[in-house]
């Protein structure tokens, strides 16, 4: 059985957070003399000398509309990468506890675990890029703490089976994370709808993809309000800058605009992976529900090089196991789709 009590790091058990004045105060206050702020304001705007709302209220509030998930649920970090530490900071006893990751997936895991000392096991993807469950159950033992799934895959760019991820919820008595970066390009519905169902489940979203804001770093975990209430513990006071909660409540007023833009993508995806089907060396391009598409193509190595003589980047993954000669190309403007295969073309003309 799933008791959040026993997860949690004994010496975030017994923290006192950072609390301002203004965690304190409720209400709507006319004079701030609380934070030793320059009064005067700044170089830019007298805006920017405040600091910002260390709980983002108003951009949470205008999350829970669009997202149709209470603000108690909702914790936003600087960028996804924010949320995945504290995740390992509040739960993981740096030297003793483990996770689980299942590769080809996104590296962060994995790096985040070894700043913090954390021990990763790996159950390795299958060859249809799907969860190895027997690997898992087996991996799992008493310092099991976390497991990160993330669904659509990065590097792979599929959905998880819904199916499986339950099977893990159902039996985990860890935090099972799906980190769901890609979702607005997927047909596969979010897991948030079903926090309710299951106290032991965050799922991850972000900014930088479909909403386009990735200069901003902003990310977001969706979680049990007792989950998010360890999350804003540990966090830094003022984890969100006031430019980028200004930006990002612009930003969720266009939702109609973002939809646009995902469905352009998605189109411009399936043109992208056609074109790519017809070329002689192209030996598979994997199906996508994410903004990009890994191609498994002869010489990827040597094709990735020559196009950064072009000035293209691509991402090589073609050392990654599962991903052997496949590069990632993430779908572009519809110019720089063109500029991409006319480099291809002139690589094989050569």
């Amino acid at each position: 059985m799933f008791q959040l009590e026993n997860l949690i790091r004994e010496n975030i058990k017994k923290l006192t957070p950072y609390s301002s004045a203004r965690d304190e105060f409720s209400g709507e206050a006319k004079v701030f003399l609380d934070a030793n702020e320059n009064s005067l304001g700044s170089p830019l705007t007298k805006w920017y000398n405040r600091y910002p709302d260390p709980h983002q209220m108003a951009v949470k509030e205008k999350i829970s509309v669009v997202k149709g998930i209470s603000a108690e649920h909702i914790f936003l970090g600087n960028g996804s990468d924010e949320c995945i530490d504290l995740l390992f900071r509040s739960f993981c006893e740096p030297g003793k506890d483990n996770v689980i990751i299942c590769p080809p997936t996104y590296g962060m895991y994995e790096v985040s675990a070894n700043i913090n000392d954390i021990e990763i096991k790996k159950a390795p993807l299958l060859e249809d890029f799907q969860l190895d469950l027997i690997h898992i159950e087996n991996l799992i033992d008493a310092n099991t703490k976390l497991i990160w799934l993330c669904s659509p895959n990065n590097p792979t760019g599929n959905s998880l089976n819904r199916v499986d991820i339950e099977i893990i919820l159902n039996n985990f008595k860890g935090i099972v994370i799906i980190d769901e970066a890609y979702i607005n390009f997927a047909k596969q519905k979010s897991f948030q709808q079903e926090l309710a169902e299951y106290p032991n489940l965050v799922v991850m979203q972000t900014f930088s993809k479909a909403w386009g804001l990735a200069g901003l770093r902003l990310g977001m975990a969706f979680a049990s309000s007792a989950i998010i209430e360890v999350l804003n513990k540990v966090k830094p006071p003022y984890n969100i800058n006031q430019a980028t909660q200004e930006l990002a409540l612009k930003a969720l007023e266009e939702v109609g605009q973002v939809n646009d833009m995902i469905k352009l993508l998605v189109d411009m995806r399936e043109a992208l992976a056609e074109v790519f089907l017809s070329m002689p060396t192209v030996e598979k391009v994997y199906p996508s529900d994410a903004n990009f598409i890994l191609v498994k193509i002869k010489e990827a190595k040597n094709i990735y090089m020559f196009l950064l003589t072009k000035g293209i980047v691509l991402r090589d993954r073609s050392n990654v196991k599962l991903c052997e000669d496949c590069l990632r190309i993430t779908v572009g403007t519809e110019k720089e789709n063109t500029i991409l295969v006319e480099a291809m073309q002139e690589w094989y003309n050569q």
